[in-house]
C-alpha cells in the first residue's frame, strides 16, 4: 500500500477521478486517487494477489454497482477486509480502520482501474511479511 503522506501533491500527481472494476463487470467503482505511485507488500495475501495498492479516505471512493456481487475476506485483523467479486474472484479494493493509516481507509487495487497501466505506476515496497511497517517503504523489493 502506498503511504498517502509520502509525497506532496503536484499538478502531475494530483488525485484524479478514475473508474474501475472486476473482470466480469459485476463490481464497478470510482475513486479520486493519485495513481503515480502504488505499493506492493510481501505479506502472504498481498503476495498471492499481486496487488498494486494505494490508500484513500472513504469519501474519495464510491461503489457504483455490484454491492450484492461482493464477498469480503478478513485475515489477521478484524478491522480490515478485502472485497472480491463473487463471480470472477477479482480483488478490487479493501477497507478498514487502522490508526496507523489515519483511521478509516479504502485500499484500491490499482490493477483494477480502467485507464491505468500498472507499468506507469512508480512502485514502492513494504515488508509486511515480517510486520516491518516501521521501516517504511523502499524503492526495491524486500528479500525473503
Amino acid at each position: 500500500m502506498s503511504n498517502p503522506s509520502a509525497s506532496e501533491s503536484t499538478p502531475e500527481n494530483a488525485p484524479k477521478l478514475h473508474q474501475g472494476g472486476c473482470h466480469c463487470g459485476a463490481v464497478r467503482y470510482q475513486v479520486r486517487i493519485d495513481v503515480s505511485q502504488g505499493g506492493r507488500c510481501n505479506c502472504s495475501i498481498c503476495n498471492k494477489l499481486g496487488q498494486l495498492g494505494s490508500i484513500v479516505k472513504p469519501d474519495a471512493f464510491q461503489l457504483l454497482s455490484g454491492a450484492d456481487s461482493i464477498t469480503k475476506y478478513s485475515w489477521r485483523n478484524p478491522l480490515t477486509h478485502r472485497a472480491f467479486c463473487k463471480r470472477c474472484g477479482v480483488h478490487c479494493f479493501g477497507a478498514g480502520h487502522l490508526p496507523e493509516l489515519g483511521g478509516d481507509f479504502v485500499s484500491v487495487n490499482l490493477n483494477t482501474l480502467d485507464d491505468v497501466d500498472p507499468l506507469d505506476v512508480q512502485v514502492i515496497y513494504w515488508d509486511g511479511r515480517h510486520d516491518n511497517w516501521q521501516a517504511g517503504p523502499r524503492d526495491q523489493p524486500w528479500r525473503i
